[in-house]
């Protein structure tokens, strides 16, 4: 396994408190982007009746932000090598702060959809610097695992938190207050991440800008056929998929003939990372599905308020508390393989058992554990995978790791919402499956993963 060769020059070595500093800006930078993918969905309700919006509308708000996010992630972990890390994601945290502020003042699903897809962009150029900042800062792999972890403990809990979160605000002033609260977030990470605490090189690979273009459209019309197709609008589902196919091959042939394609091929040639990659996709796909189709549930069919049902979801949080400090002392022992085995083993049980319970009708208590569970996975696989990824990636593309690692999670969240969505449209039987269709998917993920040939443990 390679190690990212980010070693600081002499001189330039931040000391222990600013490094803490920056490495806890950066994390909270993440847990902003991150929140943005789970808050609205206890308000998912109070947005469809105050914009007049269906199933679809609500599918695209979520949807909208995410496909943005994970097609640019791509170019975006490329952009932070050549431009710098550090420069890249404090522009895209302003910049995600101001749209943030705008969605809270928007005056229509249009608007928000535009001002999410904004949203989207910005969130991309963080998620990828922020990980080759975090290699910069940390050049020791024992010490990466460690600092990865607490990265992932920060920023993970925004994954889980978004529901209590977006609970709570939505109850206390509807669905426009999720947004505001990235504003103060934001303003705290350009405080913390300031100055010259952490300075990444720079590298002369360019951009290829077309290629990135295809492929935001053949992820947005893969989105759109799946949401279409979930509400049998068999026609707009024909042409979505027809112009799906046409993106797909525009983007192939562009990447064959790109000598800086979107994906780079260097980090794909190992099989240890391409199943990382599965597993971080399935992760997204489970946690993202499981939080649009349970707050509609119990808000809908358990008549929960957005409080109660954001509360719910507290034994979702639990795990991201002490979990993630324990996984990456494992990661540092022997490496991510057991922790990512584990995480996918839980996911699978925790779909499972919520899963029985809806179909069943079934008391909270099974419900509340089938989400412990499901948090337990999700706080193994993550930390492991980002350890595994950034440390597998050549030397000078620890940004593209990261971007490419967090575009795949990201489409996994995408096809989450748009699958599960689609299935739970049949009501409490309809939620049934689609927790059941997660399980499986993490079931079988599970068992290509441990099909793989393991990785060398990081030196």
């Amino acid at each position: 396994m390679t190690v990212v060769n980010s070693a600081a020059p002499a001189g330039l070595v931040p000391s222990r408190a600013r490094r803490a500093s920056a490495l806890t800006g950066v994390s909270l930078g993440y847990f902003m982007v991150l929140l943005d993918t789970t808050v609205l969905s206890v308000a998912e309700p109070d947005l469809a009746a105050s914009l007049g919006t269906s199933m679809a509308g609500l599918q695209w708000a979520i949807t909208g932000y995410t496909v943005v996010f994970a097609a640019l992630l791509l170019s975006a972990g490329a952009a932070a090598d050549r431009f710098g890390a550090e420069r890249l994601f404090r522009s895209g945290v302003a910049l995600f702060a101001l749209a943030s502020l705008l969605s809270a003042m928007a005056p229509g699903l249009w608007a928000l959809l535009v001002l999410r897809a904004v949203s989207g962009a910005a969130a991309a150029a963080c998620v990828p610097a922020s990980m080759a900042m975090i290699a910069r800062l940390y050049p020791e792999p024992a010490a990466r695992a460690r600092a990865i972890a607490v990265w992932a403990a920060i920023s993970g809990a925004a994954v889980a938190a978004g529901p209590i979160a977006g609970g709570a605000l939505v109850g206390a002033a509807g669905w426009r207050a999720v947004f505001l609260v990235n504003v103060p977030v934001g303003l705290a990470v350009l405080a913390l991440t300031w100055g010259r605490s952490v300075h990444c090189p720079r590298s002369g690979r360019r951009i290829d800008w077309p290629a990135q273009l295809a492929a935001v459209a053949v992820l947005a019309l893969l989105t759109d056929a799946l949401i279409a197709a979930g509400a049998r609008a068999w026609a707009h589902t024909a042409r979505s998929a027809a112009g799906l196919l046409v993106a797909a091959l525009v983007f192939g042939v562009l990447e064959r003939r790109s000598p800086v394609p979107v994906v780079n091929r260097d980090l794909l040639r190992s099989a240890s990372v391409r199943a990382g990659l599965l597993a971080a996709a399935v992760a997204n796909f489970a946690l993202s599905g499981a939080l649009f189709v349970l707050p509609l549930l119990l808000q809908r069919e358990r008549h929960l308020s957005a409080l109660e049902a954001g509360l719910a979801f507290l034994p979702l949080t639990v795990p991201f508390a002490a979990n993630p400090p324990l996984t990456g002392r494992i990661v540092a022992r022997t490496g991510p393989r057991r922790p990512i085995l584990a995480g996918l083993a839980l996911l699978a049980a925790g779909g499972t058992l919520l899963a029985c319970t809806v179909f069943a009708d079934g008391a909270y208590p099974w419900l509340a554990l089938g989400l412990l569970l499901t948090g337990f996975g999700i706080s193994c696989v993550l930390p492991a995978l980002a350890a595994a990824v950034v440390s597998a990636a050549p030397p000078g593309t620890a940004g593209a790791a990261g971007g490419l690692l967090n575009a795949v999670r990201q489409v996994g969240a995408t096809l989450g919402v748009a699958l599960m969505g689609a299935a739970a449209a049949g009501g409490t039987a309809g939620t049934g499956r689609s927790l059941l269709l997660s399980a499986g998917v993490c079931a079988l993920a599970c068992v290509a993963f441990a099909l793989t040939r393991p990785a060398a443990a990081p030196r």
